[in-house]
């Protein structure tokens, strides 16, 4: 662990699955599958193949734009 960790916030669970098995297929390192997480949204994390930690995750309380863009 580098003391951080970028994150990806999806639009959906759906997203984060797609995305979580596209970044397996391209390399990453499998840390942990998509899942429930306690706080009410859905999260997964992988690592690079430099090992950087990446949270993909869906937090239905942070809600995209019309534009596409987070909107918190």
């Amino acid at each position: 662990y580098r003391g951080f960790s970028i994150a990806h916030n999806a639009a959906s669970e759906a997203e984060v699955d797609s995305l979580y098995k596209e970044a397996i297929a391209l390399g990453a390192r499998q840390l942990k599958k998509p899942e429930k997480a306690f706080w009410g949204g859905y999260s997964s994390y992988v690592a690079d193949p430099d090992g950087n930690l990446i949270e993909i995750a869906y937090n239905p309380f942070f809600p995209f734009n019309a534009a596409g863009e987070l909107d918190i």
